[in-house]
């Protein structure tokens, strides 16, 4: 996925038995491979499941930067209650500081650069009574300031040299990748089926992923600065009743929204209407690659900051 875009690129569908990154990196690198080293990413980010040995390995190997979380074993929480007597912690954004060092963990082929990560709490906690293992209780523990400290910890493992401010907010925009997981599950369909099937699944998850990457795309070319949300977009661009007139060889497309918001959704149809009457113009002089590469740009606006994407040598025509 490319994180702050909001785009899938692909979708690999796994037996329950095998959903942890040992079986999906061949996927990563097979998805990298055919793109070429000029479009490759410039950070893969991951979670904890990412930040294993292997991963780490191939992308060291391939020149790759990474960024992942790590997991709370049992070196790394030695790591953090050494850090926490020193006190040369630096600011991590957010509320968090940060310290680094250099680990090697079990498993690991070689030290690495850790980045460790934490944040003082200073509002109630949530806790859990387990007593009663048939109806777990919900409690909350307020914590008292200047008596008592609770610390929350991370911890990063990465091949980057930045410092740690940048690495911090790196991992932080990492995160609107639950977003997109969120919005695939439980508004496009993901969670919505079941089936022994695995071929069934992987077609399905796809065809889910590819429809929720065409609507972020258009909804861009309504609003290309800002990602809007599936729960307010739909309804937003979706409840309206169309009615098509033909006169004199014209055809007439007219749309009446029936959304509180009706004058938002006015002007997102008008700004799609207005790039489309524009391309359409353009139209004969391009192949279907370079119109669909000129949409793309469009809708991308905000991130290509006024330069055209041109389709890889093998999509061009010829």
């Amino acid at each position: 996925m490319l994180s702050d875009l909001r785009v899938v690129l692909r979708v690999e569908v796994h037996p329950g038995d095998q959903h942890n990154p040992k079986h999906a990196a061949a996927g990563l690198w097979s998805l990298l491979a055919p793109l070429g080293r000029e479009r490759w990413p410039r950070l893969l980010r991951g979670d904890a499941e990412w930040g294993n040995e292997g991963v780490m390995a191939r992308a060291e190997r391939e020149g790759l930067p990474y960024l992942f979380r790590l997991r709370a074993t049992a070196n790394v929480k030695r790591a953090l209650e050494r850090a926490m007597a020193e006190r040369d912690w630096s600011d991590a954004g957010h509320g968090w500081q940060g310290k680094e060092t250099n680990l090697r963990l079990m498993g690991w082929s070689r030290q690495r650069r850790v980045v460790l990560l934490r944040r003082q709490f200073d509002r109630p906690l949530a806790l859990f009574d387990r007593t009663d293992p048939g109806q777990p209780l919900l409690g909350f523990a307020e914590v008292l300031g200047g008596k008592r400290e609770v610390w929350e910890y991370a911890a990063l493992v990465t091949s980057l040299d930045s410092e740690i401010l940048t690495l911090g907010q790196l991992y932080r925009d990492r995160a609107d990748c639950e977003n997109t997981f969120d919005e695939l599950k439980n508004h496009w369909g993901w969670g919505g089926f079941t089936t022994q099937d695995l071929k069934r699944c992987r077609l399905l998850a796809a065809n889910v992923a590819l429809i929720y990457n065409w609507w972020s795309l258009f909804v861009r070319l309504a609003d290309p600065d800002h990602h809007r949300e599936v729960v307010t977009s739909r309804p937003l661009l979706l409840q309206a009743i169309a009615r098509k007139t033909q006169h004199a060889g014209r055809t007439t497309l007219s749309v009446s929204s029936t959304h509180g918001e009706q004058q938002t959704a006015r002007r997102a149809y008008l700004r799609i209407a207005r790039f489309f009457a524009g391309l359409r113009a353009k139209a004969e002089q391009l192949d279907a690659v370079q119109r669909w590469y000129r949409i793309l740009s469009e809708a991308l606006r905000k991130y290509l900051r006024g330069r055209q994407l041109i389709p890889p040598a093998r999509l061009q025509p010829g």
